[in-house]
């Protein structure tokens, strides 16, 4: 390096500033914040070419029975969107107080407090309400997807259920 030029500066961003930069980042701060990014189309693409066929498919056939662009397009909208959780990412990040779920449309903000069991399976794990299973907990609840950290979500729903409900069982 010559003497008159001045010293270069380096703009590395050290990839744990406490945010997942992609799906399958997890990060875990301080033990007390837990956050990754859940994507579904790209664990599977497979799954992913064939629903994205299918959807075409019956956009085709929404046009060749209406002859209507229109429709065709609002079609391709509702289907689409009706499956924006499959095809767009969803970031969680579970902190001491509160649950945050982020999403393309919305970003929701839950107090754990708010729940009293949770059911864990294949693919994720439902936070309920209720204390007893029943049929209002899939509108009522929160239904967190796992991306390769099931015991780390599973240990830590059942550690701050533990906190929250000392006398209760859990599953």
């Amino acid at each position: 390096m010559k003497e008159n030029e001045p010293e270069q500066t380096s703009f590395n961003l050290d990839k744990n500033s406490g945010e997942p930069s992609s799906p399958g980042d997890i990060v875990i701060s301080n033990g007390e914040t837990f956050e990754w990014i859940s994507h579904p189309a790209k664990k599977n693409k497979y799954i992913t070419i064939l629903v994205s066929i299918f959807i075409v498919i019956l956009v085709f056939l929404v046009y060749m029975m209406t002859f209507s662009v229109w429709f065709s397009i609002l079609g391709f909208i509702i289907l689409y969107g009706s499956l924006s959780s499959f095809y767009f990412p969803t970031r969680y990040k579970f902190t001491e107080e509160e649950i945050i779920v982020k999403t393309t449309m919305q970003t929701l903000h839950k107090k754990w407090s708010q729940y009293r069991s949770y059911y864990p399976d294949k693919n994720g794990v439902l936070l309920s309400p209720f204390i007893r299973p029943t049929r209002l907990e899939n509108f009522r609840g929160i239904y967190i997807r796992f991306w390769n950290n099931r015991d780390e979500v599973i240990a830590f729903v059942k550690r701050k259920m533990a906190q929250l409900r000392p006398d209760d069982k859990g599953i």
